[in-house]
């Protein structure tokens, strides 16, 4: 008779079909995997909402699911449709105005400045490149602002060409999220009963993915708004248009180690060319108190989840997430890395007596 639990050759075959048979099926939704995931993570999200109105509609679950998706479709598509549409706005209106600026004379008299004349003499005696002169440095600012003019106006039609592809992406999300809503319990009745797990390893596992799923949302996306939001202000008290830049750090927030100092270290020099010193002052502070703090307390505190993930494990799964999937990564790496250390965590307590006679010998 065969040893007891060990597993025969037929066991053995259908082991390897399933993986094979899963493994077509991954191949299959690969190009719609990061919609199936957001939809998954949006779910983890929306639930709270979603079993509100499930309790005010008990025998009504199709109906409840599909009302969380139109609020979910609300709170998302508008809004970005008025952002987009004053980013547009502010950042056109944002390089023609430097480009008058250029072109009115505002550089030369830049450049005019005591300490950039010095500064400009400085560089042109001992750095080992061409002689910088003040009126090629504003020309190549003019062919700047009027490239970034044209640019910004060639994105906006790039993105409002490919707003079916958007809306095909979304439709499909909303697709997964309405069964995801409506099924919840099933689906999570049917991978605890496939994973060969115990129960209190189940439930470690599963309140982990939901637990790291929830925190790299709320701590990506949320630092990104309160960073842009934070940096807007400043920017606008400034002189620049405040919507605009403010999402243009928003978006930079996402950039490990560089983040939004890649929008407000050029800001600065370019307030201390046209001589408006105090404001620079203020916006350098600014930048490094309050954008900065954001940063540095504000994800930390939402990402860290309940593996106990220190701040460098942080930072390199948003680094290597950001690296290998893209946009997406900022979700996958920091659930990559929680889900690996439970499962650490699970190995150590599996083989504690193996482990400790192995640390005796």
């Amino acid at each position: 008779m065969p040893e007891k639990n060990k597993l025969n050759s037929s066991q053995w075959l259908l082991i390897v079909a399933l993986i094979a048979a899963a493994y077509a099926c991954y191949t299959l939704i690969t190009p719609y995997i990061n919609s199936i995931v957001m939809a998954f993570i949006i779910s983890l999200l929306m639930f709270p909402i979603h079993e509100k109105l499930e309790q005010k509609m008990p025998s009504m679950p199709n109906t409840s699911a599909l009302l969380s998706c139109i609020i979910l479709t609300f709170i998302v598509v508008i809004p970005l449709l008025l952002v987009f549409t004053a980013i547009v706005q502010q950042g056109s209106s944002f390089s023609q105005d430097v480009y008058r600026w250029v072109s009115g004379g505002g550089i030369q008299e830049m450049f005019s400045q005591p300490w950039i004349v010095k500064g400009l003499d400085l560089v042109n005696k001992y750095l080992p490149f061409d002689t910088l002169e003040p009126s090629e440095i504003g020309q190549k600012i003019a062919e700047l602002a009027s490239t970034f003019g044209s640019n910004l106006v060639a994105i906006s039609a790039t993105v409002i060409g490919n707003a079916t592809n958007f809306l095909l992406n979304f439709g499909l999300m909303l697709f997964v999220l309405f069964f995801l809503l409506r099924d919840h319990d099933k689906i999570i009745a049917g991978m605890r009963h496939i994973l060969p797990l115990s129960r209190s390893q189940e439930d470690r596992l599963l309140n982990e993915i939901e637990q790291v799923s929830k925190s790299a949302v709320m701590g990506s996306f949320l630092t990104a708004i309160a960073q842009g939001f934070a940096g807007g202000i400043a920017m606008w008290l400034s002189g620049f248009p405040g919507l605009f830049w403010g999402t243009m750090m928003g978006f930079a927030s996402f950039i490990p180690v560089i983040g939004t100092a890649l929008i407000w270290v050029p800001a600065c020099i370019y307030l201390l060319f046209i001589g408006e010193t105090g404001w620079a002052i203020f916006l350098l502070v600014w930048s490094v108190a309050i954008v900065g703090s954001i940063d540095n307390i504000l994800r930390p505190l939402l990402m860290q989840g309940s593996a106990g993930m220190s701040t460098l494990m942080i930072f390199f799964s948003l680094l290597g997430g950001l690296h290998v999937f893209g946009l997406i990564g900022l979700i996958y790496g920091p659930l990559i890395f929680a889900i690996t250390l439970v499962l650490f965590n699970m190995y150590e307590e599996e083989f504690k007596d193996f482990l400790d006679q192995q640390d005796q010998r």
